[in-house]
């Protein structure tokens, strides 16, 4: 099967045509003022993605019966929810080629971007945040997968497989404790940090950046959390927003902190290096997993040192 040029995505895949994400900036004249749904602008952007590849064919949205829910709606204006059984009058933008892949089913929209990745196309997966745990072990193969592909030459690298969770545990609204679980992000954690990426942006202009990034990215998973509520914005697409294209591997203080707050303390611990079988040096196993949480960064950051984990032994770059 792996023989199979169908099986080797990364042959096969082509680079997404992509809008200028600045050109969706929320103007932000005074940190805190301002109040936007950071989700929804970002549906913007990826309505504008969706418009710019619909003839090249080979980016999708999924969603477990969330799309509209989770501000994605204005992908909607220029594609439909793909539906290949019988329609109604009342059915809302159903069509047999519609970009959208929705049904109530987190398993089935992995299996389905999985599959998409695999045959070199791109797409991005919108969920709830306690509800993401029904893929759990999916994740795990996936990311197995990646591990075992980043040490075979031949194997080409794919699209990032890219989460979007919403409805987060710190905002609720109607819904409360039974839609409260942060437990997918300890789960994507304690994956291998050369394969994982997880982003905490705190506003929309700062998600925007974080969304461009993991669309042009390889052979990653990348787990994006934000809020879909009205929520205030903090930095300005200047001051902050691309933070991510350039300064993305520093920890830095933000300046919006309340008033008479004292500096905050931040303590940053290694993952223990841990033994495996056949690697006789357990220092070539640590590593730094990558939590990015873009926010107002001062001149004077500080780095976080190197995100990848050393090898015990050279390998060969993909071709």
């Amino acid at each position: 099967m792996s023989a199979s040029p169908h099986a080797n995505g990364g042959l096969l895949l082509r680079d997404l045509r992509m809008p200028d994400f600045r050109a969706h900036a929320v103007t932000v004249e005074r940190p805190g003022a301002t109040r936007a749904e950071a989700t929804r602008v970002m549906g913007k952007f990826l309505r504008d993605v969706m418009q710019l590849n619909l003839e090249s064919r080979n980016f999708r949205l999924f969603s477990p019966d969330e799309n509209n829910s989770n501000r994605w709606r204005d992908v909607l204006s220029v594609t439909c929810r793909t539906w290949v059984a019988e329609r109604h009058e009342h059915d809302d933008r159903l069509a047999p080629d519609g970009r959208v892949m929705e049904m109530l089913s987190e398993h089935q929209c992995q299996g389905w971007l999985e599959g998409y990745l695999l045959t070199g196309r791109h797409g991005f997966l919108s969920c709830y945040e306690a509800f993401i745990h029904i893929v759990d072990s999916m994740l795990n193969q996936h990311a197995k997968w990646l591990k075992v592909c980043n040490q075979v030459p031949w194997r080409r690298p794919i699209a990032s497989l890219n989460y979007l969770l919403s409805s987060h545990v710190w905002r609720q609204d109607h819904n409360g404790f039974s839609h409260q679980d942060p437990g997918f992000i300890d789960h994507v954690m304690n994956k291998k940090a050369e394969i994982v990426r997880v982003y905490l942006p705190p506003d929309a202009n700062c998600l925007l950046s974080v969304t461009d990034h993991c669309l042009r990215s390889r052979n990653y998973v990348n787990v994006v959390i934000a809020g879909k509520q009205p929520a205030p914005q903090w930095l300005t697409m200047d001051g902050g927003g691309q933070a991510l294209h350039g300064r993305h591997r520093h920890l830095g203080v933000g300046e919006q902190r309340p008033r008479g707050r004292a500096s905050p303390t931040c303590h940053l611990r290694p993952r223990a290096p841990r033994r495996s079988l056949g690697t006789t040096n357990p220092a070539s196993r640590s590593g730094l997993p990558c939590i990015v949480s873009l926010g107002p960064i001062r001149s004077r950051s500080i780095p976080l040192g190197p995100t990848r984990r050393c090898s015990s032994s050279p390998r060969s770059a993909p071709t």
